[in-house]
């Protein structure tokens, strides 16, 4: 009896133990994490390796066991495979013990093929409709930062350039495309922490046109000296790609025989402007590139008949973004800080061939003298419409085409410029088909006080007449709505002609507007952020303030940047840029000496703002503690680039990547 009762109470102690281990191990099950937490893939072309905390789980996507191909799927090893939609799933790993237990993690999977141009595409609008990762729950300081930064040689002044899923190096990876004012073109892995390099074009070398004896164009040695652009000049332009060639097409800016005299005016040195046809996956040149840049169009007055007047590269300064239209690609000029003489220029290359050069358009063709009406843009790029008219906005000229007698000189205008073959005035092969001068052009001229600081940006097919609408914003500050078919001209007692004007920025605009969902969006010098809405019922914006940031954005304002998916999760993004270095007003001290003032360079500050009310900011690179989003320093002008879950901030020494924490 005794003996029974031992093996009775060691069996049930054994019993006891079995159920204290099996009670800790599904206490340990319990809690099953899948890393990354959360992550972001492009469609069918990029993958994503899940791991789990536990051994021998089950993978599973929005709850089918190894996915499918409308969800994505996962392969026993918890590799993901997205589908060829948008959106956003669920990946769990479950355990096979009984109860099951799972953990989870959301990947966010983006149809976006690239973002191939300024401000995203020819409307200039600025959005990236097809952002899944980028949401109100997800843009925290908790969940969303900087990532890594990919070191360049020279200040960045173009907006980033981003392609999905490029044969490149030996496999398919989403590539980002940096240029330099150092005269240099990067493509990086746009998604590789820590940074990884696939070529590095410098385009003053043999192989890309270079005489073997130039460098950047010294700032000194064009302009009036202010160091508009610090410390050398390179490509300071956005370029443009070309998907289907798999081209990206840039402007470099260089000269011979630079000097350091502070003269303004090298007159020892040559200078130059090359147009090149780079390939994405090599950086090597194509279609016939480089070619320089070169053109000439009769004087019309001044009493310069017979005369030409002729491009110069030492005067002229490629500040707005490449557009291509058609298989054309178009460059357009200001001036190095108003230093004259100058004339807006409107060059086209063929694309295939860039060495054939197929358009020329002086804005300002009436003299030898110079006549200005730069296209500045404030670092934008021409609109395009979809039957191939581009729209240039010029800055402080001579105007004279309202009679008597017309002169086809446009300062101050907004132009809608339209393919033919033929000669007129302004050149070959562009003719105006529609225009815009507000009534007050020579007062604007007189003050300095351009239109052409900012770009035009195209509105939506609307569905009552007028159908095509465009807006723009300059230095003063008007906000003007044009029917894009039936420009106006000029009416010298006032712009009843048009569709409305009012006033929008207090202190003007340097940059372009975003355009989302009816929601207009201007970033003003000295300023707010403002939001203006759109009444499509009316054909009208309305003109009171729809919502404003709390954050104001010093000089030169801010050229913002809208992520969405649809019409859900807007999010605005946008730089603070006032601390870009020589020149700048906004650091308290002198910041136009050499050495420059350390005070006078700071950090550039990205901010994300709700695109429905602009006064709650959901995040920005300063609210991190001990520095851990802060990016490099800034530059002025250019647009973050929002792709595939991460942003791109372009600064003076790298490119410096944000986007959603792993864990």
């Amino acid at each position: 009896m005794r003996s029974c009762s031992r093996v009775d109470w060691l069996s049930v102690a054994g019993l006891g133990l079995a159920l204290t281990w099996t009670l800790v191990s599904a206490r340990a099950l319990s809690i099953v994490t899948v890393s990354p937490k959360r992550a972001a893939v492009a469609a069918t072309t990029q993958t994503q390796q899940f791991t789990s905390s536990v051994t021998n789980v089950t993978w599973s996507v929005d709850g089918v066991t190894g996915g499918n191909t409308t969800v994505g799927t996962i392969s026993a090893s918890g590799l993901y495979s997205p589908p060829a939609t948008g959106g956003t799933h669920t990946i769990a790993a479950t355990t096979a013990t009984v109860p099951p237990v799972s953990g989870s993690a959301t990947v966010a999977v983006s149809d976006l093929l690239g973002v191939l141009t300024y401000h995203n595409d020819q409307a200039r609008d600025g959005i990236n409709g097809k952002e899944y990762a980028l949401t109100p729950t997800t843009v925290t300081k908790a969940t969303f930062g900087k990532l890594f930064s990919c070191r360049v040689d020279g200040a960045v002044y173009a907006q980033p350039l981003w392609i999905k899923g490029l044969s490149v190096a030996g496999g398919v990876h989403n590539v980002i495309y940096v240029a330099t004012q150092h005269d240099s073109v990067y493509a990086f892995d746009a998604d590789a922490s820590p940074c990884v390099t696939y070529w590095h074009a410098h385009l003053l070398d043999g192989v890309h046109g270079g005489t073997g004896k130039e460098t950047p164009v010294v700032w000194n040695d064009v302009g009036q000296c202010f160091g508009d652009i610090y410390p050398e000049v390179g490509v300071t332009s956005t370029p443009v790609i070309d998907a289907t060639t798999r081209t990206i097409y840039l402007v470099s800016a260089s000269e011979s025989n630079p000097t350091s005299s502070g003269s303004c005016s090298n007159s020892s040195a040559t200078f130059y402007h090359r147009l090149h046809a780079l390939d994405l996956a090599t950086g090597s040149e194509k279609f016939n590139a480089p070619v320089t840049i070169a053109a000439s169009v009769p004087a019309t007055g001044d009493g310069s008949s017979g005369g030409m007047v002729s491009f110069n590269s030492q005067l002229h300064h490629q500040r707005s973004g490449l557009v291509e239209v058609g298989g054309k690609i178009f460059v357009v000029f200001a001036a190095h800080e108003d230093a004259t003489p100058y004339h807006g220029w409107v060059i086209g290359y063929k694309a295939s061939n860039v060495r054939q050069q197929i358009a020329v358009f002086n804005t300002t063709p009436n003299g030898l003298n110079g006549a200005d009406g730069g296209i500045w843009a404030g670092g934008g790029a021409p609109a395009a419409d979809s039957g191939g008219d581009i729209y240039i906005t010029t800055g402080n000229g001579a105007f004279d085409e309202a009679p008597p007698p017309p002169e086809n000189d446009y300062g101050d205008s907004i132009l809608r410029l339209h393919s033919f073959t033929g000669s007129t005035p302004n050149g070959v092969n562009l003719t105006v088909a529609g225009w815009f001068t507000p009534y007050d052009q020579d007062m604007l001229s007189q003050n300095d006080t351009d239109l052409g600081s900012g770009a035009a940006v195209l509105l939506p097919d609307q569905p009552s007449v007028p159908t095509h609408l465009l807006t723009q914003v300059g230095k003063e500050g008007v906000v003007y709505l044009i029917d894009r078919d039936n420009m106006g001209q000029y009416n010298p007692t006032s712009n009843d002609q048009i569709v409305q004007s009012f006033s929008g920025p207090k202190n003007g605009l340097w940059g372009t507007p975003a355009l989302w969902r009816n929601k207009l969006y201007i970033g003003g010098r000295a300023d707010s952020l403002r939001q203006f809405t759109f009444d499509p019922k009316k054909g009208m914006f309305v003109p009171s303030v729809a919502s404003l940031s709390s954050h104001v954005f010093r000089y030169p304002g801010t050229t913002p940047s809208v992520s969405s998916r649809g019409g859900s999760n807007g999010i605005v993004w946008a730089i603070d840029a006032s601390l870009y270095g020589y020149a700048s007003p906004n650091a308290g001290v002198n910041c136009s000496t050499v050495p420059l003032p350390s005070a006078c360079s700071g950090p550039a500050v990205l901010h994300a703002f709700s695109a429905t009310n602009l006064a709650v900011e959901y995040w920005n690179s300063s609210m991190a503690a001990n520095n851990r989003d802060r990016a490099g320093n800034a530059v002025k002008f250019v647009p973050p680039t929002v792709a595939n879950g991460k942003v791109y901030l372009p600064t003076r020494t790298s490119v410096d990547v944000y986007g959603l924490l792993p864990n």
